[in-house]
């Protein structure tokens, strides 16, 4: 593992994977919005929206150490018009200030859910700029044979694709194995205020929107929202294989490329495509995404309600497979990074 580039490998993983699982979840979301009610839509997808956005300010905060001085960051952002990491900067906050506003509209159900919807849409955007901006500052750099090419922008979007796959699946199961334990309370019956005041006598949970909010989020599962949650499963296994077939497909491709380069720099750089660690990351990208997301999707289907916790093992299992092969594949990219001219 290349320890010296760790805050990067750390910052465009997390992100990547932050971003593929928001737009999965929107998809998934307006999919849910044209073939069911709102509020399965809303209990399949808002509760995931809310684990993104911490996990994402961790990715944005481990990318500062990498400047050293964390005060250089404001000195970065100043040229937007020239620089792709000053876009990253740009997309990356924007990315998280649009899930956060996303996030607020949801929890208080602020506008009609098009709008929110919109927003959602927009943060999107951000995220695939983001994605854009962070491949860039490497393919658009022709001293470095190895990172100036299409590989690097096509396995930045994989990562997208096959950790937001397995992210959205893991949270999927996790939610509803949750939602299936049993009630350490009985329901609370809130005595009828007469006043016209409607805050009058609401403690500052029920104010904020917490006390109803959690019942709703926590509310046992149903049969018809485990059946949609079987189809997302399927199709979130589907397109984590998809994308990681692909992802062994460029490297072929890139390692033809470096062959067939008339640089000395990339013949060293192709070394790096070598030996027990690369290796190593294709087995885990394949056994992640390939074998535990074939049996998931014959795991889950309508019985699997009702023996949950091996479905929930295996995703998990699955999800940290494909992070660790995730995380070992950027630390290659980085690896990979040899001049022109120097030997």
């Amino acid at each position: 593992m290349n320890l010296h580039e760790l805050p990067m490998i750390i910052f465009t993983v997390i992100a990547q994977m932050c971003v593929g699982m928001f737009i999965i979840l929107g998809l998934v979301q307006m999919w849910l919005a044209a073939r069911t009610d709102d509020r399965t839509a809303d209990r399949l997808t808002t509760p995931i929206v809310y684990l993104i956005g911490p996990v994402m300010v961790f990715g944005l905060v481990a990318s500062m150490f990498h400047m050293n001085d964390v005060t250089h960051t404001l000195n970065v952002i100043r040229n937007v018009a020239t620089s792709w990491l000053s876009r990253e900067i740009v997309f990356g906050v924007g990315f998280a200030g649009l899930g956060f506003v996303f996030a607020f509209m949801q929890w208080f159900k602020i506008a009609s859910f098009r709008l929110r919807q919109g927003v959602a849409a927009l943060a999107a955007l951000f995220g695939v700029a983001l994605i854009v901006s962070m491949s860039m500052i490497y393919a658009s750099l022709p001293t470095v044979p190895a990172w100036y090419t299409w590989v690097v922008p096509f396995q930045f979007f994989a990562t997208a694709i096959v950790l937001g796959s397995a992210g959205v699946t893991m949270a999927l199961v996790l939610m509803t194995l949750v939602r299936q334990r049993p009630a350490k309370d009985a329901p609370v019956e809130v005595p009828v205020r007469n006043t016209t005041d409607p805050a009058a006598g609401k403690t500052w949970k029920e104010t904020l929107g917490f006390t109803p909010n959690k019942r709703e989020i926590n509310a046992a599962p149903t049969a018809e929202e485990w059946r949609w949650t079987v189809s997302i499963i399927r199709l979130c296994a589907a397109l984590a294989a998809l994308a990681a077939v692909g992802v062994l497909i460029s490297y072929v491709v890139h390692l033809q490329n470096l062959a067939m380069h008339p640089e000395p720099a990339a013949a060293i750089s192709a070394a790096a495509f070598t030996g027990a660690f690369f290796w190593t990351r294709l087995i885990l990208l394949g056994v992640g995404a390939v074998a535990v997301g074939f049996v998931a999707y014959k795991m889950a289907d309508d019985a699997a309600l009702a023996r949950l916790t091996p479905l929930a093992a295996w995703v998990t299992l699955g999800f940290v497979v494909l992070l660790a092969a995730e995380f070992m594949g950027r630390s290659l990219h980085y690896d990979s990074q040899q001049l022109i001219g120097i030997g």
